[in-house]
Parts: C-alpha cells; structure tokens; sequence
C-alpha cells in the first residue's frame, strides 16, 4: 500500500481527505491510482461506500464530471476550472466548454460577521462607519459578497466584503495543488509537455491578486481615468478612506446588468448601440490603453441611461505590454503576407520553440490554417472562430502561448458573444480590423523607427563605454594565473546514475563468479571438512552465491531493465 507524504497540520489531512473522496466519487480513481495514490484510493473508498453518490455518473462525460467535482470542491478548485477554461492552448476545447460553465455563487455568509469584519479593520462601530448598511446581501460569490451601504455624506457605496477564513483556505489548497503537481510530474511522463507546477504558480498568482481588493481599486482607478472623458463608459468611483486589503468601498451603481435587460420595457436603451459601445472600449482598453478587464462576461457589466457601460469586477485584468505588442505586430505581418518561414522566426525569436525543432508538420498545418482564411470577407468571420483554431495549432504542436494573449483572446470573443446576443447583425471582426491594421503599421511608422535607432544608439554607447575596462579586468586575471573556467554539465545526472549502477552490477557479477569458482576447486580437491559427501567450505561458498546471484536478479528484474 503506497501513502504519498503529505503535510502534517489536521487542516491538511482533512482537506486532502475531502479531496480524495471527491475525486474518487467522481470517477477518477484510474487518475488518483496512476499517482500512485492507491492506498489512499482504497481508504477513501470504505469511507464513501455507505454514502450515496451525487449523481449516476453512467451517463455523463469525463469534463463533465471534473466540473462537477470542481464545484463541490470549493472556491479555490472552481477558480482554477475557471483559470483553465481561459487557456485552450492547454487544456482540450471539450473540457474548455465545459469549465465555462462554472459558476462561483454560493449562499452568503451572515450578515453580522461581515459587520464584525468590518469594524475590525477600521477599528470602530459600522454605525460611525455607515449611516446604513443593508443587511442583506445585493451579490454573493465565492470570495466575497456585496452590501449596499451610505456614507455618512449620504452617498450611497457597494462595499465588498472578503469571505471570513477565506484566505487560509485558499492557501491550504494552493499547498495541496502543489503537491498535486509534483505528483503528476513525477507519476505522469506526458505531464512535462504542460508544466503542471508552472500551471499551479500562474493560477496561484491569479488568485492571490483577486484577494488584494486594494490591487482591484487601482485598477478601477486607472480605468477611471483612462474612460474619464469617453460618455460610453462609467466606472464607479473608489472610496479609499473605506478600502482595505479585504474591503472595497466603491460608488453604487444604479443599473441593470446586460444580461438582463428586459428591451421591450425599455425603449431608451438601443441593444445595436449597448454592443458597439462594449466593443469599442474593450478594443480600447487592449490595444490604446494596454490594460484590460479580462473577464467581461454579461453578469459583469451594467447598463445606465443613454446606453452607458458601467463595467464591474475588476479583479482579473490582462496586459498588453510592449514586449507582447511586438511579437504579436510580427506575428500578424507574418501571417498577412502568407510568410509561414516568417512565422516560424518569430516562434523562434520569442523563444516559443526549439531551432532545432522539426517543423515539417507545424508549417503543414500554418499553411492549412492561413489558407483557409485567407481572401474570406471581415464580415464572414468570427473572432471566436478564427482564436480557437489558431490555437488549436499551437497545442497541437505544443507550443506555449502568452498567458496575457491568451486572456485578450478571451476577453475579444466573449466581447463578441455578447454582441451577437445583443445584435445578430454585429460583427467584431469589422471592429478589430482598423485596430490590427494600425498595430502592424506601427513598427514602420518614421517615429517608431527613430525611437528604435535611439535605443540601438544608446545600447551601443553603453556598450563602448564598459568594453574597454571589462576587457581590461579579464586580461589582467588571464595574466597573473586567475582566471577560472566554469563548466556546467546538465542532463548527465542519469547517465551517471546508469553508469554507476551497471558497474555495481558487473563487480557484484565478479564476486558472485569468483565464489563459484573458487567453490568448484576446492570441491575438486576435496579438502576439508565434509557434508554430504562434498567439502563444506566448497558447498557455503555455492550458497553464498546462490544467494547473491538470487538477489542480483531480483534488483535487475524490480528495475525492469534486463
């Protein structure tokens, strides 16, 4: 029976009981047994043979059943389904789908703990605090949930307040996760191509920044300021004095959430303008602002008066900063003049591949993928259509995308799923055109050009600068006898580890040789005392190396290299 180590705190323990035990539920023990977790699969089995399983699982595929297990799992394992379902380039679309639908509602927590939660960050009574806070709670999630209060300046302000133990329970999780992630790189070989620790650490900062509500006011803020002169969009205002790492205090917003919008009651709204206005300022906050909300799914966004967006939850948001703009600019030239060498370089450049890569396949299926958009008008394609396929290719061939490109690609054809709900006639693709054609003009724009020659100029002087007196500190310890050359060996440790085993192996094969014949002669000459007619020393001497030649075999044989 094979017990993996695990942590010793009882959290711990009762944590990965409860994980086991869902999982298992759940269908996954051929997972938990290949982790070599089978001794915890046969215990969690005795533990869940007396309670009835949540569902007859005959009928229901595997990435249905993992969401299943996520959502009964909690608020750490739903946001990971969540992280995941905006990353196709690691996960396969069925499974992608499915995660989508994950939702974190949850029933709220009692309305006096979150009074207490808050008079112990501002250290006094809510009543000196608030002039009212409403008990009942507006929203309720899985970290934390809404109440509509007013200031003493009878302004009235959402505040979102951070589920009590929320935290610790999270990072319980993420230790669990970790662990998980060793596991399945050390028990599955094919793990390595999707770097599950590397998988575990991107969602764990993910979810470690959704908890600084301090991080999402300034994040508001910067919208803030970016939207202040555009009438399309209105952000809510943060209140500071009421914010803290667990509470954001911000400006209550009196509207309706698209996804609810009842347009029959509701002549003053326009769902053809509603859309356009959502598009724009998302292609806005990508590439002018290069800072994005990269979850505006329909329940985030509100609607006001004259077809104003007031968008909410601003805890997950994309960059795109110059480093990603640049190799997505050279990406889209290459793919607009049909250039797949050109494509390959870039993959190279960006360190995305090997050079060394065999690309016969890859070019196959960019040249597929580009001919078969290539010539087809903007008004015939979908966003979402055209991502997934591009994406499609790089996990076919395992190529790792950019988490913030990836995000962007989510946010663009969620942006468009929205407008089509809204507008059967809207086409994004119109939208992104004007804004891809300008980002791949930019690097022959005169002024960009003069920018790069600048930086080239002032890398080369610093360069000039520092050569000569680097070049004179390394002949100076080349003359007096101190310079010291470091070579660093790396993929050898197995080789080394094969090597000394098999010497073991051949000595210990020497020994067992040397008894056998040492025992014939002595047997051959007959000297000594005797048992059963032979010499006894002759006859230990066959024994002993019975023994050891038995025991070679066995450790040849558990190796499973003959």
């Amino acid at each position: 029976m094979h017990f993996p180590r695990l942590h010793k705190t009882y959290r711990h323990i009762q944590r990965y009981r409860q994980i086991f035990s869902v999982l298992l539920r759940y269908g996954f023990q051929d997972v938990m047994e290949r982790l070599r977790l089978d001794g915890l699969v046969r215990i969690s089995r005795k533990m869940i043979r007396r309670a009835r399983t949540v569902e007859q699982l005959g009928h229901l595929t595997s990435a249905q059943r993992l969401r299943m297990a996520l959502a009964e799992l909690g608020t750490t394992f739903i946001k990971l389904g969540q992280v995941l379902s905006t990353r196709p380039d690691l996960v396969p679309l069925d499974i992608v789908k499915e995660l989508e639908r994950l939702q974190d509602q949850v029933p709220p927590f009692p309305a006096d703990e979150a009074k207490q939660i808050i008079e112990a960050q501002f250290g006094q009574p809510i009543d000196q605090i608030f002039r009212s806070f409403t008990e009942a709670p507006i929203a309720a999630a899985s970290i934390a949930q809404v109440h509509r209060a007013t200031l003493r300046n009878n302004q009235t302000v959402a505040v979102k307040i951070q589920r009590p133990g929320i935290r610790a329970a999270i990072e319980t999780d993420l230790s669990i996760l970790y662990d998980l992630a060793s596991w399945v790189e050390k028990y599955l070989p094919e793990s390595e191509l999707y770097n599950p620790t590397g998988i575990v650490n991107e969602f764990a900062k993910t979810i470690r920044a959704e908890l600084d509500f301090v991080r999402e006011g300034r994040n508001i803020d910067r919208f803030r300021a970016y939207f202040k002169k555009d009438p399309t969009i209105y952000l809510p205002k943060v209140y500071w004095d009421y914010t803290t790492s667990s509470i954001l205090t911000m400006e209550f917003i009196d509207g309706v959430k698209i996804s609810e919008i009842d347009f029959a009651s509701r002549p003053d709204l326009d769902p053809k303008i509603i859309a356009l206005n959502g598009a724009k300022a998302t292609l806005k906050m990508i590439f002018d602002l290069g800072f994005f909300h990269a979850d505006p799914h329909p329940g985030n966004i509100f609607v006001l008066p004259n077809n104003v967006l007031a968008p909410l939850d601003f805890g997950m948001v994309g960059r795109f900063d110059a480093q990603t703009k640049t190799y997505l600019q050279q990406l889209l030239i290459a793919i607009a003049d049909r250039d797949i060498d050109r494509i390959i370089k870039v993959f190279i450049d960006a360190e995305l591949i090997d050079e060394t890569r065999d690309t016969r396949m890859l070019r196959i299926d960019l040249n597929d993928f580009i001919e078969t958009y290539y010539g087809i008008p903007l008004g015939q394609l979908s966003v979402e259509k055209l991502l997934n396929d591009l994406i499609e290719v790089f996990r076919r061939h395992r190529i790792p995308i950019l988490a913030d490109i990836v995000l962007m690609t989510k946010a663009l054809a969620t942006i468009e799923s929205v407008g089509l709900s809204l507008d059967p006639d809207f086409n994004m693709m119109t939208l992104v055109e004007p804004y891809a054609s300008r980002l791949m003009a930019q690097p022959l724009q005169p002024r960009k050009r003069l920018k790069a020659l600048q930086q080239m100029a002032e890398e080369t002087e610093e360069l000039i600068k520092i050569l000569p007196s680097d070049l004179r500190y390394i002949l100076r310890k080349i003359k007096k006898g101190r310079m010291n050359m470091i070579f660093e060996h790396r993929g050898l440790e197995q080789l080394i580890l094969e090597m000394d085993r098999s010497s073991n192996r051949l000595a210990f094969s020497l020994i067992i040789a040397a008894l056998i014949i040492g025992s014939s002669i002595i047997i051959f000459f007959d000297k000594g005392w005797h048992m059963f007619g032979f010499s006894v020393f002759g006859l230990i001497g066959y024994v002993i190396a019975a023994v050891l030649g038995l025991w070679l075999a066995i450790a040849i044989l558990r190796s499973g290299k003959l």
